[in-house]
């Protein structure tokens, strides 16, 4: 087990936590501050890594398909809220479970009519499709590019909900809803707006995986399983926690996934290790959250008490 590999997987763990933060960002808002479960958040990534691959095979413009992953969730989810998904909020947590349960399995359906079975592609743009010397080592520049995104995104998702206006009604609108509709403001405009930025942030980063990852119907739920383990390690409703708790999500899946066949194979056939290694992998996650859950009911970075 070399050091260049570990160092290698670590930054693909780094990256794959970005994406998950793309996703756990728009999620933990939604649930924190809606109160809101949305199962069908990853047919939103979905959306958007369809609606980015169509433009890029339409226009061959790879910024034009990411700007389209963004926007295209985002009207889609502000169109969803308004025209029934917005009931669903005072309903209960059974409720939407059921109901969004339903729009992904109609999502996915939705799709295969629309595109087909056959997995889309995108090409990474040619700035960014060099590698980076790093520590010896070379590395693709999509995926650093991916990881600089992702710490832009964090930066602006803080400065909003921290340093502006609208950040502060969403704070106070998390915390007491009647008091703020009793001071003029419009709650269902805001969650409104809420529930589209998560839209956006999710086609986000559906939007860039294209160039890394096939584009095909059903995508979403797999990362969504992993973006409601962050959530719950890093604790609901915190952007912090967020970040945080996807970069260690990350790091861990990915490093299990590409050593603990290397460390299998000394103890048992080929074969087994290799079909061991990731399901061992994958329940390391698990088991993280539940140690986590253990000690901190709340997550790591619970959202404070203001």
């Amino acid at each position: 087990m070399s050091l260049d590999l570990i160092i290698l997987q670590s930054l693909n763990g780094v990256q794959f936590g970005i994406l998950l933060f793309l996703m756990a960002a728009g999620l933990t808002l939604v649930f924190g501050i809606m109160n809101f479960i949305n199962l069908a958040h990853g047919s939103l990534y979905m959306f958007g890594a369809y609606f980015a691959a169509v433009i890029y095979g339409h226009t061959g413009s790879f910024w034009l398909a990411i700007a389209a992953g963004f926007v295209g969730p985002f009207v889609l989810g502000a169109v969803a809220d308004a025209l029934g998904l917005s009931i669903l909020h005072r309903r209960d947590h059974l409720d939407q479970v059921l109901a969004t349960f339903g729009i992904v399995l109609f999502c996915n359906e939705l799709v295969r009519v629309l595109w087909g079975n056959a997995p889309l592609f995108m090409d990474a743009p040619p700035l960014l499709a060099d590698s980076i010397q790093l520590l010896g080592l070379n590395y693709p520049a999509y995926r650093f590019a991916i990881i600089g995104v992702g710490l832009l995104v964090g930066l602006g998702l803080y400065l909003l909900i921290e340093r502006t206006r609208i950040g502060m009604l969403i704070r106070a609108g998390a915390s007491n809803r009647g008091m703020v509709s009793a001071l003029g403001v419009n709650i269902g405009w805001l969650n409104r707006f809420v529930f589209a930025l998560g839209a956006g942030l999710a086609g986000l980063a559906g939007a860039m995986v294209g160039p890394i990852l096939s584009i095909q119907p059903g995508m979403g739920e797999p990362i969504l399983i992993l973006t409601l383990v962050v959530i719950v390690i890093g604790g609901i409703g915190s952007i912090r926690g967020a970040f945080l708790g996807a970069l260690v999500v990350g790091v861990v899946d990915t490093l299990g996934r590409a050593l603990m066949p290397t460390l299998l194979n000394k103890l048992f056939e080929p074969s087994i290790a290799n079909t061991a290694g990731p399901a061992l992998a994958s329940i390391g996650v698990y088991l993280l959250m539940i140690v986590v859950l253990a000690f901190k009911p709340n997550g790591l970075f619970p959202v404070r008490n203001r």
